[in-house]
């Protein structure tokens, strides 16, 4: 996905030859025509093959027929439900047929203290470029992690001019407390971690096993969304202060255009896979209906095996084969509603919150 906000202009789309990682739809109408998708609005209407697609994000202002996403499910198509550009995750579904072999490598990670220091120190790796992180333990990554954010912190507090005097937040109510600054912070780190989990639910990852944080249903999230804070919430929130924009959809409306304009999500799609699947490992991405064995692994599903003790003779397990996931993004975007400012959301939609 290497330019994952690139909008490619919405007539392009069927000479699309490999099945691109993800389409965002926004202010249009989503339904069936046979075995394709059909995105309607005021301005184009435009048919997508349903097995082209890896990931459908549905962004506000958009309606989705039942039976869209009934073709979407039977063709293995995740569909997410998002704020704009992705910021803010509301649900997510995943079809049928979609493999296992990217949430299988991160489960055996995770499950392996040597290959999760691994993938940890690969994490703070990309946070410290240039340094050797590969001897140091988990207590000295925190440590070297803890003062590299108080100096971000420092840094941007005497670039605006905005006083720092500490992070202040409530856990499970990341708003009831802290000042203007510390909100912002909380509001635009909320947003980051929704586009994290939207990525990863897309991929097939689990947002649950994470390799530094642990304990919680997103700490995977967590993890990815950590790697691009530094960047892009803390100094969003200091420039915000600095411009007296002190409420949380500044931070929302500010991140999201941000991820827009640096391409963000398919720098995360990459980092995901590079962190699960780094060069040289194979991931199986097909879909195959099998039953686990102590064995010889796995064997076919869909199989009476009666009478079958003891004889695997005629099993067949499948080639493991790499990801072959396009590297391609799409955004269609209807034009705005009637009388609707540019920077405003559509009355009475999800993007009232965004």
């Amino acid at each position: 996905m290497a330019d994952i906000w690139w909008k490619a202009h919405p007539h392009d789309l069927h000479r699309i030859a490999d099945r691109v990682s993800s389409v965002y739809v926004e202010r249009s109408h989503i339904d069936r025509d046979e075995n394709a998708v059909v995105i309607i609005n005021k301005r184009d209407t435009v048919r997508v093959p349903a097995a082209m697609v890896a990931v459908l994000l549905i962004g506000p202002g958009t309606r989705v027929t039942h039976g869209a996403v009934r073709l979407l499910a039977d063709s293995g198509t995740a569909v997410c439900w998002v704020g704009e550009q992705g910021v803010r995750m509301y649900a997510s579904g995943l079809g049928p047929s979609r493999g296992s072999g990217l949430l299988y490598r991160q489960a055996w990670l995770v499950t392996r203290p040597k290959e999760r220091l691994s993938v940890a120190r690969a994490m703070y790796g990309m946070r410290f470029p240039g340094e050797d992180v590969s001897t140091m333990t988990m207590q000295q990554l925190r440590g070297r992690e803890g003062a590299r954010v108080r100096k971000q912190y420092q840094l941007h507090s005497r670039r605006t001019g905005v006083p720092w005097t500490g992070r202040d937040y409530r856990p499970g109510d990341a708003f009831a407390a802290g000042d203007d600054l510390n909100r912002l912070l909380s509001a635009a780190n909320t947003a980051l971690y929704g586009i994290c989990h939207a990525v990863i639910v897309g991929l097939g990852a689990s947002p649950g096993l994470g390799f530094v944080h642990t304990g919680a249903a997103t700490s995977f999230v967590m993890d990815i969304a950590d790697l691009y804070k530094a960047e892009y919430t803390i100094p969003l929130a200091f420039d915000l202060t600095a411009r007296g924009l002190t409420d949380e959809r500044d931070a929302r409306l500010g991140l999201r255009d941000r991820i827009a304009q640096d391409k963000l999500l398919g720098r995360i799609v990459r980092d995901v896979k590079d962190l699960l699947a780094p060069d040289g490992v194979e991931i199986s991405d097909i879909e195959v209906n099998e039953l686990w064995d102590e064995k010889v692994g796995a064997v076919a599903g869909g199989v009476n095996w009666a009478g079958t003790e003891g004889s695997f003779a005629d099993t067949v397990v499948p080639e493991i084969i790499p990801a072959s996931m396009g590297e391609e993004h799409i955004a269609i975007i209807g034009p705005e509603f009637e009388g609707q400012a540019a920077d405003q959301p559509e009355s009475g939609s999800e993007a009232a919150d965004i």
